[in-house]
């Protein structure tokens, strides 16, 4: 790994994007911007409940439909754990489109600011609207504009999550949110990077969480 990508993002993002599932094999340090758009996943991605170990604040499960996992596949799990955990992971780790509440990385530059791209073409004309204020990202650069890196996609709420390229704390930006319904309309902060990472499950750690939950009964961890 290169000492300019040691500058540009700190050595535990990098390990928590690879801990996620990431391909980190192409990147070669030559900016931030430019070493996200090399990292290629090939699992989508789950969110950590915020308030309790199953079920969000609308009382929802963070995978859909693992509570009727469980319950097809608890024999399986008593007889031989690593057949029960590699048939989950072949279920919901993969880039499957079946709606569970994923999120999927994406890694790509979104440029409506840069004059003479497409996506300038396209945006910026709407993005003058009075509807729309930037104000939340722009207060993270001290460069005039900036390009977004389109980091995630997904079926959770918000939809679309950014970082700026040209954020000052260039080795752990900030990541903002918004969702398609109001895209740019309205912006959420979701904090540091490298926190906002922290916030998806590895393999690993739903794994400790499932046993934990079945160690007590299998009923603490369905939905109800």
């Amino acid at each position: 790994m290169g000492k300019v990508w040691q500058k540009n993002m700190k050595q535990a993002i990098l390990e928590r994007l690879q801990a996620l599932g990431g391909d980190i094999s192409l990147v070669k340090g030559e900016s931030l911007a430019e070493d996200l758009c090399t990292i290629t996943f090939d699992t989508v991605l789950y969110k950590k409940p915020l308030w309790a170990p199953w079920m969000d604040e609308n009382g929802e499960e963070p995978i859909d439909g693992l509570g009727d996992f469980l319950d097809a596949n608890l024999t399986l799990y008593q007889a031989d754990k690593e057949r029960f955990f590699q048939k989950l992971y072949e279920t919901y780790f993969i880039l499957t489109e079946v709606p569970y509440g994923q999120y999927f990385w994406l890694g790509e530059m979104f440029t409506s600011f840069q004059e003479g791209t497409r996506d300038f073409e396209a945006w910026h004309r709407v993005f003058q609207g009075e509807v729309y204020s930037f104000e939340k990202i722009f207060s993270v650069i001290e460069a005039n504009t900036t390009d977004l890196i389109h980091l995630f996609y997904g079926y959770g709420y918000p939809d679309g999550i950014y970082i700026a390229s040209q954020d000052k704390n260039a080795d752990n930006p900030r990541v903002f949110a918004t969702d398609h319904e109001a895209w740019f309309i309205e912006i959420d902060d979701e904090g540091d990077l490298a926190s906002y990472l922290h916030s998806f499950w590895t393999k690993e750690e739903l794994r400790a969480e499932i046993e934990s939950k079945l160690t007590l009964g299998h009923e603490s961890i369905k939905k109800r």
